[in-house]
């Protein structure tokens, strides 16, 4: 997967950016548009110009806006949950996005949750929050769906090649 953040100030995309960025990605790697509390018309766009695959969730968001996203785009829908405690994973488990993304809330800190809240967690779940090369191992052990990294593998905000090749040696290495 390769995202593209449609909101916030730091990493925040133009819709021509993106659609650019696209048109360079190998065919086959899908595309997450990144949204916090965006409109349905907004997010429709991206997707019929072909320039998202998947949408991605990070907002107030309900089940009513997810289906809504699902139904009318026809795409795949993962919603963010902050976890900080069993009720939080209760909520997370119960929605009805198509996956579930499990982070530490406040994005680009560095910081972990409780990952032993996942203990019993019956649905695959992208983890994200504080990964970095340190911790990938770590990380994949615990069998996520798929692994959100992106603060992790930066030196000063921008992303940093080297760290992306230890992030991913350590991930292959514990798949082994």
């Amino acid at each position: 997967y390769a995202g593209f953040v449609f909101a916030g100030k730091k990493r925040r995309v133009s819709d021509d950016q993106a659609a650019a960025s696209r048109k360079a990605l190998d065919p086959s790697i899908p595309a997450v548009g990144v949204f916090v509390d965006d409109s349905l018309k907004h997010i429709g766009q991206l997707v019929t110009a072909g320039t998202i695959q998947i949408v991605q969730l990070h907002g107030c968001e309900d089940d009513a806006m997810i289906e809504a996203v699902q139904q009318t785009l026809k795409v795949r829908v993962i919603k963010a949950f902050s976890i900080a405690s069993e009720a939080d994973v209760r909520q997370a488990r119960c929605s009805r996005a198509d996956y579930i993304l499990l982070d530490h809330g406040a994005g680009g800190t560095g910081d972990c949750f409780d990952w032993a809240l996942l203990a019993h967690i019956d649905r695959p779940y992208f983890l994200a929050g504080g990964l970095n090369p340190d911790n990938a191992a770590q990380a994949a052990a615990l069998q996520p769906f798929a692994l959100d990294v992106s603060s992790g593998i930066e030196t000063d905000g921008v992303k940093d090649k080297e760290k992306m090749k230890r992030f991913m040696a350590q991930v292959r290495a514990y798949r082994r």
